[in-house]
């Protein structure tokens, strides 16, 4: 399917691109989801008191989408590495799963509440519990890729 690939061939005949690539992705993803933590256990009444989660939020949004940005660029590359065997990977399509939806929440419902601030009758913990829940999940799936 990606047979003779540039990026892939690359990743596979270099020494140091694939263990870059993943230091790459590995720090960029500590970092944006590091980022998204922070607002989320504000919002559960944790962490960082001296802000609010609008303050933090504004604070660390550049972070987290420079974050985001390496974390898919590096995992596009660590992809094409070889594909057939994370196309046909249940932890790799776990993990694509829970990112996609925690990015789309994030920017969909998170940010918003957050910038805003809650409408009345939503439950702002629960929206932490989510995004904290979609993260972790898409971590977890990004660690059993090498054992499933």
């Amino acid at each position: 399917m990606f047979i003779g690939n540039p990026i892939g061939d690359a990743m596979n005949n270099t020494e140091w691109a694939f263990p870059l690539a993943e230091c790459f992705h590995i720090a960029a993803f500590a970092l944006s989801i590091g980022t998204i933590a922070v607002v989320d256990l504000r919002l559960l009444g944790l962490g960082i008191k001296k802000q609010n989660a609008a303050q933090l939020l504004e604070d660390t949004q550049a972070w987290t989408i420079i974050g985001l940005a390496v974390v898919i660029i590096a995992g596009f590359f660590i992809f094409l590495s070889q594909p057939d065997i994370y196309l046909n990977n249940e932890a790799f399509w776990f993990k694509m799963e829970c990112l996609l939806a925690a990015i789309v929440f994030h920017y969909a419902v998170l940010r918003p509440v957050v910038k805003s601030g809650p409408a009345p009758g939503v439950d702002c913990r629960g929206i932490a519990i989510i995004s904290l829940l979609l993260w972790t999940g898409t971590a977890f799936g990004g660690l059993f890729i090498a054992f499933v």
